[in-house]
């Protein structure tokens, strides 16, 4: 297939259709005057968006183009007959400074913020032609300028403004340079970047153009002397010289303004001005370069420079249309962004600068007119045309919207793709880009621009297969599917699968080229090979990453699968966030750490009930670390895998990674399921460990609680099938159940946990101690055997229940009674004892009832005598008012409720609520005699 024919170029009529021509890009504006003018202009200048006129009459009119209707009117110290008009303004790019030159050699400074000019006495008689602006603009002062006259000399000078009378302006003024051949037509100054001790000097004449680069001196304070003097006496200039000619010969020197905005150009290119030299020959014009060493830096921009003569404008038409036969000189130019503007017989022609092509030529003057001059606002972009009487703006709109065309003609893609607006001219830059590339085979290349393009899809990846050219096709697939957008899903998800088939072949045959090398050539270095295999899994990587969303997951497994890819699959599914087949991935290759790191990122509670068994078995500790970070788990359903732990590893209780987890579920989480507490009593009674004393702290904790947690018939299984005799007897005990438990702990010849048991009943159950006792008794008692009864009833002393009466059936028959006759002794004082207590008591009983008897016999001859008007003691009213008590053995009279009064102020709290019960119950109507009497009762006796 021949590539010529396979990739059209973009024809230039569709890149004329792409061109948006809604307005064109120069239209020249005769300006509106807002005033009157007596006389005609003779100079001007605009900076900074002021545009400053001179009058014949000497008057200098400062208009601020943002409020035209504020006009600054300023005259000349003297009259134009005495100094003679003025010829030449100069202005600095900030429209702070304005330098003033006439026709008799006069010489004035104005500064912005002064309506005053004042005469450059230094400068008195120079012709100035040109200034160039220091470019560390602006200051208060113009700080070191340089100033070109017409008889070839260019001066350094220093001009503070001051408002003291008899200072000068200029604080220096030296003469730096001498040009030979005539008047100096322009000059230019700018700086280096990042070398602020380096300077760039562009002196041009009629014939000749100067360009010095090179460092300046500083002599101390600013203004103290000569900057430039240095650089001039240690550097030779590179020159650029043109035929001369007879008869006047215009000479100008224009630099484009700056940038409107950060410019769309290379980063190299972006702060580069561009220079016009208008001479016989025409216009000499190139960039003003930066990037070279100074020494070198002139020869590199006059080789670059370009020549536009004046027979590559057109002459202009006469009345008839026909062209004239002869052409008058260009009479002045000025430098936009990106064209050339010439002013010659009454016209402005632009010529784009990348191409020569002219986009613009208009007459502006009628014939006969006379341009005064052209003019640029650096900062601003405007441009202007003045003529004696008149003004006229040339306006700039989107002079850029083609230079993406001339790149493109230029093959400049990068460029060109940088300027290009629209979709469908970056499409054009990029369709042609990839035709070029591809000509050229530079498939990779033309990939990552294909991609960007509208080509078709079928015939760019045809062309890449045709050519085998695989990591092309790899290159223009990434690059395509990033175009697409979301809602084109087919596209995507086809587009995606290719490329992982692709991928996959790629990996394939360079794991083959590696293991091929190394087989059939001995100390092979596959080092590039393998380097690259690396860049390719890297690159998968990130594919899969970003574009996991347009592959399907089983077309995608089954892809990577037929290449046996695992390393791939792992990738893919870590990329998808395939849990279970990354954990299973690392499982089946004993990979522990691996599978928890990925553990621990995963929320999803199912992953860990799936691969708790598995995991317990080889990594508990860590993976216990894990499950007690998720509080969120179900315990219940991770008891299988706890289970299996605990049966195939015997460690000790201390390190069981199962009893940790469950007793962190139990004492951190407040787990009341019955499961977990169940599954936890099986694992430490079944632990090999002799001790019980982990399982009997666990019933311990539990038996504070109203009900276990726990199934207590399980537990209890469980422990009399492990001869957990201990835990299973605290069981019967909690349960309350303690006569099992006593015999449990019996069966087993549990003496002490008998006892303990025995003495749990309270005082409230004597009857039941007492026979739990006397069953610990007989057990003792049939171990020591007949030797032993010394021993036998030293352990009756232990319960205070005990007599050697209850004792005594459980003996043998045989059992002598000297064997225990200290003890029966004993017994028997101990009953005498208490027999004289009772008598005592009942002697003591005996004189109580007499006392009482005698005490009953008083008080029916006891009386008390109330006078008529005796009174309460309490309230002061008379007794017999109403019911009283009265006291005999102190005649004290109360009434009944006075005393009540008194009674609750002082009784206990049982008693006052009684009695103001009582109180409301007669109050209401109860049974009055009863309540009275019981009230009168609790009265009397509490008083």
């Amino acid at each position: 297939m021949a590539l010529e024919s396979t990739f059209d170029p973009v024809p230039s009529r569709s890149l004329e259709d792409l061109t948006d021509s809604s307005l064109p890009i120069f239209k020249v504006e005769k300006v509106q005057l807002q005033f009157s003018i007596s006389s005609d202009f003779v100079a001007a200048q605009v900076a900074n968006n002021v545009l400053i006129l001179a009058l014949s009459t000497g008057r200098i009119l400062r208009i601020d183009l943002d409020s035209p209707g504020d006009i600054d009117d300023i005259d000349l110290p003297k009259r134009p007959h005495e100094v003679g008009l003025i010829k030449h303004m100069f202005l600095d790019p900030s429209a702070s400074h304005l330098i003033l030159t006439t026709t008799s050699g006069e010489n004035y400074y104005l500064h912005t913020q002064s309506r005053q000019p004042k005469a450059l006495t230094r400068l008195k008689g120079v012709r100035i032609e040109t200034i160039a602006w220091n470019p560390s603009l602006p200051t208060a002062s113009t700080r070191e300028i340089l100033v070109g006259a017409s008889d070839g000399n260019v001066y350094e000078v220093f001009i503070e403004p001051s408002n003291e009378f008899y200072r000068r302006e200029e604080k220096y003024l030296k003469t730096v340079y001498k040009v030979p051949d005539g008047p100096i037509t322009g000059l230019w100054v700018d700086g280096i970047h990042d070398r602020p001790d380096v300077r760039r000097i562009v002196i041009a004449t009629v014939t000749r153009l100067f360009h010095f680069a090179g460092r300046i001196g500083r002599p101390g304070a600013e203004g103290s002397g000569s900057i430039f003097t240095k650089l001039f006496e240690t550097e030779s200039p590179t020159v650029h010289e043109v035929a001369t000619k007879t008869g006047p010969v215009p000479s100008f020197l224009n630099v484009s303004p700056d940038p409107p905005k950060k410019s769309a150009a290379d980063e190299d290119d972006q702060n580069e001005r561009s220079y016009a030299w208008l001479s016989a020959q025409g216009v000499l014009y190139g960039q003003l370069r930066t990037s070279s060493a100074p020494s070198s830096l002139g020869s590199t921009i006059f080789n670059n420079s370009k020549m536009l003569p004046r027979s590559r404008l057109p002459a202009s038409e006469s009345a008839s249309g026909r062209r004239r036969p002869t052409h008058d000189p260009i009479d002045s130019v000025l430098l936009t962004q990106w064209h050339i503007l010439c002013f010659l017989e009454g016209r402005i022609v632009a010529v784009q600068r990348l191409d020569e092509k002219i986009v613009y030529d208009q007459v502006v003057l009628e014939p006969g007119g006379t341009m005064l001059c052209l003019l640029s606002d650096q900062k601003e972009n405007t441009f202007w045309l003045l003529t004696t009487r008149e003004i006229f703006e040339i306006v700039v709109t989107d002079e850029d919207r083609d230079v993406w065309k001339t790149m493109l003609a230029a093959r400049k893609f990068d460029q060109a793709s940088q300027y290009a607006r629209t979709s469908a001219q970056k499409d054009a830059v990029a369709t042609a880009s990839g035709d070029f590339l591809i000509n050229k085979k530079r498939y990779l290349d033309a990939a990552a621009v294909y991609g960007k393009s509208s080509r078709s899809f079928e015939q760019v990846a045809l062309t890449f297969i045709d050519h085998g050219e695989q990591d092309a096709l790899r290159k223009y697939l990434l690059t395509k599917i990033s175009t697409y957008k979301k809602t084109s899903v087919m596209q995507r998800v086809m587009i995606a699968s290719w490329l992982v088939e692709i991928f996959m072949s790629k990996l394939n045959s360079l794991d083959d080229t590696i293991t091929t090398k190394a087989q059939l050539i001995e100390g092979t270095n596959t080092a590039e090979t393998k380097d690259e295999l690396g860049g390719i899994r890297k690159e998968f990587e990130e594919f899969v990453n970003r574009y996991k969303a347009d592959l399907d997951r089983k077309t995608t497994y089954d892809l990577i699968n037929s290449h046996g890819r695992e390393r791939e699959l792992l990738t893919y599914a870590t990329a998808i966030n395939d849990s279970n087949f990354v954990i299973s991935y690392w499982i089946q290759r004993e990979r522990w750490q691996e599978a928890l790191d990925v553990l621990k990122q995963q929320n999803d509670p199912d992953i860990f009930y799936r691969y708790s068994s598995v995991l317990m078995t080889h990594v508990a500790t860590a993976l216990v670390d894990i499950l007690m970070r998720h509080p969120d788990l179900n315990p219940r359903k991770l008891t299988p895998a706890l289970l299996n732990y605990n049966a195939d590893n015997n460690v000790p209780l201390a390190k069981n990674q199962a009893a940790r987890y469950l007793n962190f579920c139990i004492n951190k989480l407040q787990s009341t399921d019955s499961a977990i507490h169940n599954t936890l009593i099986a694992i430490y009674a079944s632990n090999p460990e002799p001790s019980e004393s982990a399982l009997m702290s666990y019933l311990s904790t539990q038996s504070l609680n109203a009900k276990p947690l726990y199934d207590t018939d399980f537990a209890f299984r469980l422990c009399i099938q492990h001869a957990r005799v201990q835990s299973a007897v605290h069981i019967y005990s909690s349960m309350g159940e303690y006569g099992s438990a006593v015999d449990l702990a019996l069966k087993h010849d549990e003496i002490d946990l008998a006892s303990s048991v025995a003495d749990r009943p309270t005082d409230t159950d004597p009857a039941l101690r007492k026979k739990l006792w006397l069953a610990v008794a007989r057990k003792v008692i049939s171990q020591q055997g007949v030797g032993s009864i010394k021993t036998a009833l030293d352990f009756m002393k232990r319960c205070d229940l005990l007599r050697i009466e209850d004792l005594i059936p459980l003996f043998p028959e045989f059992v002598v009674i000297d064997d225990f006759k200290e003890e029966i002794c004993a017994a028997l004082e101990s009953y005498s004892r208490s027999i004289s207590a009772l008598d005592s008591e009942m002697d003591a009983s005996a004189a109580t009832a007499e006392s009482i008897k005698d005490d009953i016999k008083s008080l029916n001859n006891r009386y008390a005598i109330v006078e008529p008007g005796e009174r309460c003691r309490v309230c002061e009213l008379p007794l017999l008012s109403r019911q009283f008590f009265v006291f005999p053995s102190c005649q004290h009279g109360f009434h009944s409720d006075c005393l009540g009064r008194k009674v609750l102020e002082g009784s206990s709290l049982t008693i006052r609520g009684r009695i103001r019960e009582l109180q409301a119950s007669i109050a209401r109507g109860g049974r009055r005699e009863r309540e009275a009497r019981e009230l009168d009762g609790l009265v009397a006796q509490q008083w």
